[in-house]
């Protein structure tokens, strides 16, 4: 009994397909095979049976009925393979010359081919045979013993016949593996997708070793499950991240509106505690924006937005904000562009990147120190450096300062919400590019780099 799902396998349906075209072309391999021996002793036989007649009928044109009655006396004679057969008879279709002792009655008119069973020397076999008029109603007819031909195409057409079912055995076979094989494929990725849905992330799909397309796939989809982890990891960070964080603001602006309700003695105190929750709830809101930012910058819907832009008109417009940022703080911002810059991307969405860098490098930067803001390409690569003179990031901790809420010790004090390299990052990778924490020595050198650009410039040390 055939199982109910079976036509519905896509194993199945592949090991059919290489089954059918397995048995397709092992049959047009044996036709041809006998289309060129079987076949061509046929066309060999007609051929000789034509160039026989057509000398005897020239012998007739030249000696009559009895020149045309010595050839053929001749040629039966000369017939060593003893497989020619001729008959000549007047109009009353009584036999003159030949092998046969009367004209066959399957023969009814000339310039047909008839192929009949005939007796010679005692034995039966089989003719084939052309039959011609001559002139004065005299009839001729020309053949071969094609008995022996027969039996060889026979065999032949058998052979065939079973090198096909053999090939459609073979292929049958054949068919079974490729399911089987396919199915074991198969239910490696099945089952690290019914591990993965039950909750076990942990789980990969096994990889043969072999760097066939199974491979590949393989590989595609643990790169897909890795990134999945990944973003499953970071969802948690946030929610934990959320909780601890913004319950301090939340907290402390609602035991503000409580102590002003109970202890407030004038509109003023009132309206000053109102204002004060009220710039802790816009700090709130100011995080949500910023994650929702970054939601969107991360699910790639700017991608459409992406257009041949200017870098260095974006790094100039930072250049002139936070320039002035700077000098109040007392901190120099050096500022090293090349006269064009152009990359595939979004323009705002890199102007605002780099703002948060230089925002970061102002703030941590110690007074007269300088911040250095610089771009350039390297080979096929647009980089863009912001290098400061801060206390840095040590290293055990720079991977971990581009996620969400981190906040080293160097920024315990500073105000912020720990989004800033995250939204980086996101921006980075948007681009197909990556963002880069290095040692300045002493400092931080943060470098955002980039795919594409057409000035060249040199990497700063």
């Amino acid at each position: 009994m055939i199982p109910s799902g079976l036509f519905r396998s896509a194993g199945f349906r592949f090991g059919l397909v290489y089954a059918v075209l397995l048995t397709i072309s092992a049959a047009a391999l044996a036709s041809f095979l006998w289309w060129f021996t079987a076949g061509l002793l046929d066309r060999q036989t007609a051929s000789a049976i034509r160039a026989d007649a057509q000398g005897l009928i020239e012998r007739f044109d030249e000696g009559g009925i009895a020149g045309l009655v010595g050839t053929i006396e001749d040629r039966l004679a000369a017939n060593v393979d003893d497989d020619a057969i001729y008959l000549l008879v007047d109009p009353g279709m009584n036999r003159i010359a030949g092998n046969l002792d009367t004209w066959p009655s399957i023969v009814d008119k000339p310039g047909e081919w008839r192929q009949f069973q005939v007796r010679k020397t005692g034995m039966r076999s089989l003719a084939l045979v052309y039959g011609y008029e001559l002139p004065d109603d005299f009839h001729l007819l020309v053949g071969r013993d094609v008995q022996v031909r027969v039996q060889l195409g026979n065999l032949l057409t058998d052979a065939l016949i079973w090198a096909i079912a053999i090939v459609l055995a073979m292929a049958t076979a054949g068919a079974i593996l490729v399911r089987s094989l396919f199915r074991r494929t198969v239910a490696n990725v099945s089952a690290t997708a019914a591990a993965i849905a039950s909750g076990d992330f942990a789980q990969r799909v096994k990889v043969s070793g072999r760097g066939d397309e199974f491979d590949q796939l393989a590989e595609v989809i643990n790169d897909m499950l890795d990134r999945i982890g990944r973003l499953m990891d970071g969802v948690r960070q946030v929610s934990n991240a959320i909780a601890h964080d913004l319950r301090t603001p939340i907290t402390r602006a609602r035991a503000r509106l409580e102590e002003a309700a109970r202890t407030a003695e004038s509109s003023a105190e009132l309206h000053a505690a109102i204002d004060r929750a009220t710039v802790d709830l816009d700090g709130i809101v100011a995080v949500f924006q910023a994650l929702l930012r970054i939601a969107e910058i991360e699910a790639g819907s700017r991608r459409s937005s992406f257009r041949r832009v200017d870098v260095v008109t974006a790094l100039d417009a930072v250049a002139d904000l936070y320039g002035a940022v700077a000098e109040e703080k007392g901190v120099t911002l050096a500022v090293s562009l090349p006269r064009r810059l152009e990359i595939d991307g979004d323009g705002a969405l890199i102007q605002q990147a780099v703002a948060n860098l230089v925002d970061n490098a102002v703030k941590f930067s110690p007074e007269h120190a300088t911040v250095r803001l610089l771009a350039g390409q390297q080979g096929r690569r647009t980089w863009i450096s912001v290098e400061d003179r801060g206390p840095g990031i040590p290293a055990p901790d720079r991977a971990k300062a581009i996620e969400r809420f981190y906040r080293g010790d160097a920024a315990r004090g500073t105000p912020g919400s720990g989004l800033g390299l995250a939204l980086v990052q996101a921006v980075a990778q948007l681009h197909g590019g990556t963002l880069r924490l290095e040692d300045a020595a002493p400092g931080l050198r943060a470098v955002l780099d980039l795919p594409g650009g057409e000035e060249a410039g040199d990497r700063p040390e």
